[in-house]
């Protein structure tokens, strides 16, 4: 079938292999971590100014790494988001219109390439893009990742999990601590066998429904509403696992070349009123700031030497071709549209150039697809990792054998100052013009003051939509 012929063949791809030897002692070689939040508002940290949750962990990476204050998940919602990450490409490419959308087997991840060039690769919590089952043709293994214990979607307090697909089991006891206990564990045979890494941790929290341990809960007994209290709370336990995985870091004395980069996976996922998410407006689901500004850090002691804020676009597509560019396999970059663009001289050189293109964000109308041939067969795509309310998810991904030309659901094209913002379908679709430097609220519509402006974003947009299509076809493949 097209999902095997492709994995079998990429196998075979001519990478230029480096000793695990140089790639583990060479700075320009880090050892990489990607952690990710689900869920969790850019407001919903002490150091972005939370009036009650406590996060001393992250305020203390962001006090010493790179504070990116304008990242952003490359959608609104999760499994889209996440295959920005593996991928480097807008999920609309390879069919992820929402949650529980697979992403396909024949897309090459940052795990492929970094296997192939020598990496111990890892997934460990979260996945989302497709069944963790071992028979999933985009189970972590499948995608390029030889180790991982994941699950479907999110879980809570003594999650289920699936290692490297065999049938799930319950794990006793807090979910972000689990999930950092067995990726620390990784870790620890990596740097025992002097193998760099790529290790994903992708947590459970703070997503709903929210259950935290008594421990945690009791920082915020003052908390009235009982759902905010437990999100909290989770989000505080996530903060301490994740200095628990630098405390590990530090004792194998890797910590300097690891590059650790934290965000999460879309805007607030809980109600505004009972939270904080700063200036932004709306939340998760929204195209507009709150749905997709997030939280994003990244620490490398060799590297990052003094604190720095930026207020540089980036997105989550970026990260793929960011950790190409600096572990030198420019060449192994995929022969596809790619959406993101390299952060190195961001990084490395603390360069705060305006980004050279905008970043395009779109809530695809899938109406129709559903009636399409799947890509995968049922039998392969339903999970088996339970949440609270869908006992299998069954992953959708449909076939798109004609681009469309015509581009219906909300969009949004980001410059380095202004957003455009077109929504609706058909004729009765409407163009938004905000100067997100000047208004951070998004509450001052300037459209018809800069029709020029609208005129021109409005065709790159276009243009990029086009590319999308064409990739939803299949045409990349």
């Amino acid at each position: 079938m097209k999902y095997c012929t492709w994995f079998v063949a990429f196998t075979f791809v001519g990478l230029v292999v480096t000793s695990s030897f140089a790639l583990a002692t060479n700075p320009s070689q880090p050892n990489i971590v990607l952690i990710m939040a689900d869920d969790q508002g850019w407001g919903e940290t002490g150091y972005h100014g939370h009036p009650q949750l406590k996060t001393p962990v992250l305020d203390e990476m962001a006090s010493q790494g790179l504070r990116i204050d304008r990242f952003y998940a490359a959608h609104v919602n999760c499994s889209p988001t996440r295959t920005s990450i593996l991928t480097g490409r807008h999920p609309i490419r390879s069919g992820v219109f929402g949650p529980n959308w697979s992403t396909r087997p024949e897309e090459i991840t940052i795990g492929h390439l970094l296997g192939q060039a020598g990496y111990r690769t890892g997934h460990f919590g979260k996945w989302h893009v497709g069944a963790v089952k071992a028979a999933s043709p985009t189970n972590p293994a499948k995608m390029g990742f030889e180790e991982y214990l994941s699950h479907d979607n999110f879980f809570e307090l003594d999650p289920v999990l699936s290692r490297n697909g065999a049938d799930p089991v319950k794990f006793a006891g807090e979910s972000s601590e689990i999930v950092v206990r067995e990726a620390s564990q990784f870790i620890r045979g990596c740097a025992s066998s002097n193998k760099p890494f790529l290790t994903l941790v992708w947590f459970g929290s703070p997503h709903s429904p929210y259950s935290a341990s008594e421990e945690d809960l009791a920082q915020y007994a003052h908390v009235e509403n009982v759902a905010t209290r437990n999100r909290f709370a989770e989000i505080s336990a996530m903060d301490r696992a994740i200095g628990a995985l630098r405390k590990t870091l530090r004792e194998l004395k890797i910590a300097d070349n690891t590059l650790v980069w934290y965000c999460s996976d879309n805007g607030l996922g809980h109600d505004p009123k009972q939270s904080f998410n700063g200036p932004w407006r709306d939340k998760k689901g929204s195209i507009y700031e709150g749905g997709v500004r997030v939280p994003g850090i990244i620490e490398w002691p060799a590297v990052i030497k003094q604190p720095r804020i930026t207020q540089t676009p980036c997105v989550t597509s970026d990260i793929l071709p960011t950790l190409l560019d600096l572990v030198e396999l420019n060449s192994s970059l995929p022969k596809r549209p790619l959406d993101g663009i390299s952060l190195k001289k961001l990084i490395v050189e603390g360069v705060d150039d305006e980004r050279p293109s905008p970043i395009g964000f779109w809530k695809y109308v899938s109406d129709g697809d559903n009636k399409n041939e799947r890509w995968m067969p049922s039998e392969l795509t339903k999970g088996t990792t339970p949440t609270v309310n869908n006992p299998a998810i069954d992953f959708l991904n449909f076939k798109h054998p004609i681009a469309r030309t015509e581009f219906p659901g909300d969009a949004t094209w980001n410059d380095n100052r202004y957003k455009l913002v077109v929504r609706g379908k058909g004729g009765k679709r409407s163009a938004e013009l905000y100067d997100l430097l000047a208004d951070q609220s998004e509450s001052n519509n300037i459209a018809t003051k800069h029709p020029e402006l609208v005129l021109k974003m409005q065709e790159q947009l276009t243009v990029w939509q086009r590319s999308v299509e064409k990739s939803l076809t299949g045409a990349d493949y």
